[in-house]
Protein backbone atom coordinates (compact mmCIF):
# COMPACT_ATOMS: atom_id res chain seq x y z
CA UNK A 1 0.00 0.00 0.00
CA UNK A 2 1.10 3.39 -0.45
CA UNK A 3 2.35 5.58 2.21
CA UNK A 4 2.34 9.75 2.57
CA UNK A 5 5.05 10.80 5.52
CA UNK A 6 5.30 14.54 7.14
CA UNK A 7 8.02 16.00 8.62
CA UNK A 8 9.57 19.59 9.78
CA UNK A 9 6.63 20.75 11.69
CA UNK A 10 7.85 22.45 15.34
CA UNK A 11 7.53 25.81 16.89
CA UNK A 12 8.54 28.92 15.86
CA UNK A 13 8.09 32.52 16.53
CA UNK A 14 6.39 35.02 14.79
CA UNK A 15 8.80 35.76 11.37
CA UNK A 16 10.63 32.29 11.78
CA UNK A 17 11.09 29.86 9.24
CA UNK A 18 10.22 26.08 8.68
CA UNK A 19 10.98 23.71 5.58
CA UNK A 20 8.19 20.82 5.52
CA UNK A 21 8.76 17.43 3.77
CA UNK A 22 6.54 14.50 2.46
CA UNK A 23 7.77 11.31 1.15
CA UNK A 24 5.49 8.80 -0.84
CA UNK A 25 6.26 5.20 -0.36
CA UNK A 26 4.99 2.53 -1.94
CA UNK A 27 3.75 0.63 -5.44
CA UNK A 28 3.30 3.63 -6.81
CA UNK A 29 3.07 3.99 -10.97
CA UNK A 30 2.37 7.78 -11.00
CA UNK A 31 1.19 10.68 -9.08
CA UNK A 32 -0.51 13.70 -11.16
CA UNK A 33 -0.09 16.04 -8.31
CA UNK A 34 0.76 16.90 -4.96
CA UNK A 35 -0.36 19.32 -2.73
CA UNK A 36 -0.50 20.47 0.88
CA UNK A 37 -3.26 21.21 3.28
CA UNK A 38 -3.83 22.62 6.62
CA UNK A 39 -6.30 22.37 9.98
CA UNK A 40 -6.23 24.92 12.51
CA UNK A 41 -8.43 23.85 15.73
CA UNK A 42 -12.27 24.42 15.19
CA UNK A 43 -11.79 25.27 11.52
CA UNK A 44 -11.80 22.71 8.07
CA UNK A 45 -9.20 21.63 6.62
CA UNK A 46 -8.05 24.03 3.90
CA UNK A 47 -5.95 23.98 0.67
CA UNK A 48 -2.38 25.93 1.22
CA UNK A 49 0.10 25.38 -1.62
CA UNK A 50 -0.06 22.15 -4.78
CA UNK A 51 2.27 21.28 -7.73
CA UNK A 52 1.58 19.75 -10.72
CA UNK A 53 3.94 16.77 -11.65
CA UNK A 54 5.02 17.65 -15.19
CA UNK A 55 7.49 19.64 -16.54
CA UNK A 56 5.71 22.62 -16.05
CA UNK A 57 5.66 22.75 -12.64
CA UNK A 58 2.30 24.43 -12.34
CA UNK A 59 2.56 25.75 -9.08
CA UNK A 60 -0.42 27.38 -6.97
CA UNK A 61 -1.68 28.73 -3.43
CA UNK A 62 -3.91 30.28 -0.70
CA UNK A 63 -3.57 33.90 -1.18
CA UNK A 64 -2.71 34.36 2.37
CA UNK A 65 0.35 32.15 1.97
CA UNK A 66 1.15 33.60 -1.65
CA UNK A 67 4.50 35.26 -1.72
CA UNK A 68 5.80 33.32 1.61
CA UNK A 69 5.68 29.76 1.08
CA UNK A 70 7.45 27.75 -1.41
CA UNK A 71 6.40 24.40 -2.70
CA UNK A 72 8.08 22.04 -4.81
CA UNK A 73 8.84 18.59 -5.58
CA UNK A 74 11.84 15.94 -6.37
CA UNK A 75 10.15 13.33 -8.62
CA UNK A 76 13.12 10.76 -8.42
CA UNK A 77 12.40 10.42 -4.32
CA UNK A 78 8.49 11.38 -5.19
CA UNK A 79 8.83 14.16 -2.79
CA UNK A 80 7.33 17.66 -1.56
CA UNK A 81 8.74 19.90 0.15
CA UNK A 82 6.81 23.24 1.87
CA UNK A 83 9.27 26.03 2.43
CA UNK A 84 7.53 28.63 5.09
CA UNK A 85 9.30 31.93 5.61
CA UNK A 86 7.55 34.57 7.44
CA UNK A 87 5.39 32.73 9.57
CA UNK A 88 2.31 34.34 10.86
CA UNK A 89 0.92 33.03 14.19
CA UNK A 90 -2.67 32.31 11.96
CA UNK A 91 -0.88 29.85 9.95
CA UNK A 92 -0.70 27.63 12.96
CA UNK A 93 -2.23 24.27 12.04
CA UNK A 94 -1.71 21.02 11.69
CA UNK A 95 -0.06 20.28 7.87
CA UNK A 96 -1.05 17.13 5.65
CA UNK A 97 0.64 16.28 2.73
CA UNK A 98 -2.18 14.62 -0.37
CA UNK A 99 -1.13 13.26 -3.23
CA UNK A 100 -3.74 11.62 -6.04
CA UNK A 101 -1.21 8.57 -6.98
CA UNK A 102 -1.81 5.50 -9.41
CA UNK A 103 -0.79 2.14 -8.30
CA UNK A 104 1.43 0.00 -9.91
CA UNK A 105 -0.77 -2.56 -12.70
CA UNK A 106 -4.31 -0.55 -11.74
CA UNK A 107 -5.92 1.67 -14.13
CA UNK A 108 -7.66 4.10 -11.42
CA UNK A 109 -6.05 6.42 -9.35
CA UNK A 110 -6.62 7.30 -5.66
CA UNK A 111 -6.25 10.19 -2.93
CA UNK A 112 -4.47 9.33 -0.44
CA UNK A 113 -2.98 11.52 3.46
CA UNK A 114 -0.33 11.88 5.28
CA UNK A 115 -0.69 11.49 8.72
CA UNK A 116 -0.12 15.40 9.42
CA UNK A 117 2.50 17.12 11.24
CA UNK A 118 2.32 20.34 13.64
CA UNK A 119 3.20 23.96 13.25
CA UNK A 120 3.03 26.49 15.97
CA UNK A 121 3.64 30.13 15.45
CA UNK A 122 3.80 32.29 18.82
CA UNK A 123 5.72 34.27 20.57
Amino acid sequence: QVQLVESGGGLVQPGGSLRLSCAASGAISSITAMRWYREAPGKEREFVAGISTDSNSQRNYLDSVEGRFAISRDSAKNMVYLQMDGLKPEDTAVYYCNAHIQILHSIRAYNYWGQGTQVTVSS
